[in-house]
C-alpha cells in the first residue's frame, strides 16, 4: 500500500440498485475521492456470495490525518445528486480508518479477507503477520488501526446514512485465490484462537473488481 493511511469501507446494496451503485462508484465517486489531497489509490471488491451484493472499498491514503482534513471534510459535506441518491440505499454499512501498523509480503492479491478486529492481535504484530505471509500463493497481510477521531466525524454524507460501525482494527489477507486467504486464516486462528473477529462483519473472502490509482 502507498502512504501510511486507509480508510475501509463494506456495504450491501439489494440486486435491483446494483448497476446504480457500482456506476456511481466507478464513474464518479471514487474519481471524486482521488482528487481529494491524500487519497492515493483505491480498490474494489466483491463478496463471493449469490445470495447478497456486498461490496468492500479500500483507499489508500498519505495518512491518517487525511481522514479529518478540510478538502476531504469539504467533500463529505457537500455530497453530489448521485451520492444524495445512492446512500439512503446502502445497508449493513462498516466504516474505519486509520493508520498502517504492520505489512508483510509484497504486492497486492485479487482475493482478500479483510477481518475486523475489536482488539489488535497479542504479542508482536510483525512476527504474527510474517508467519502468516509465509502461506503458499499469499500476496502480503496488512495489519491496520482505525483512528476514532477521525472515524467519528459528523458530516453530511453520514448523516444520509443509518446505522453506521465501525471496527478497532483490521487484518487484510490478500492472496492468489480464495484457497490461500482461507488457510491463511485457518492458520490465524490456530495461532490465536482468543482474537476477536467478525463482530461488526462476518468471516469472507472478496474478490477484486475495479481499481484506481
Amino acid at each position: 500500500m502507498q502512504g501510511s493511511g486507509f480508510l475501509g469501507i463494506w456495504s450491501d446494496i439489494a440486486a435491483e440498485n446494483e448497476t446504480d451503485y457500482l456506476h456511481w462508484l466507478t464513474r464518479e465517486h471514487m474519481q471524486e475521492r482521488l482528487g481529494v489531497d491524500g487519497f492515493l489509490a483505491t480498490r474494489l471488491f466483491r463478496a463471493h456470495r449469490k445470495d447478497v451484493c456486498r461490496y468492500f472499498i479500500l483507499y489508500e491514503l498519505e495518512s491518517a490525518a487525511v481522514l479529518g482534513s478540510a478538502p476531504y471534510l469539504a467533500r463529505l459535506n457537500s455530497p453530489t445528486a448521485w451520492t444524495k441518491r445512492i446512500m439512503p440505499l446502502i445497508g449493513n454499512f462498516v466504516r474505519g480508518g486509520g493508520s498502517v501498523i504492520a505489512t508483510a509480503g509484497s504486492g497486492q492479491g485479487g482475493t482478500v479477507m479483510p477481518l475486523p478486529l475489536d482488539s489488535a492481535p497479542a504479542g508482536h504484530a510483525d512476527k504474527l503477520l510474517s508467519d502468516l505471509a509465509q502461506t503458499d500463493r499469499l500476496s502480503a497481510v496488512r495489519l491496520l488501526e482505525t483512528d476514532p477521531g477521525g472515524t467519528s466525524i459528523a458530516t453530511s454524507e453520514k448523516l444520509m446514512r443509518k446505522g453506521d460501525r465501525t471496527f478497532d482494527s483490521l487484518l487484510l489477507i490478500e492472496g492468489l485465490d480464495e484457497s490461500s486467504v482461507r488457510t491463511a486464516h485457518e492458520r490465524l486462528h490456530r495461532r490465536d484462537p482468543a482474537l476477536r473477529i467478525g463482530t461488526v462483519r462476518p468471516v469472507e473472502t472478496f474478490v477484486q473488481v475495479f481499481a484506481l490509482r
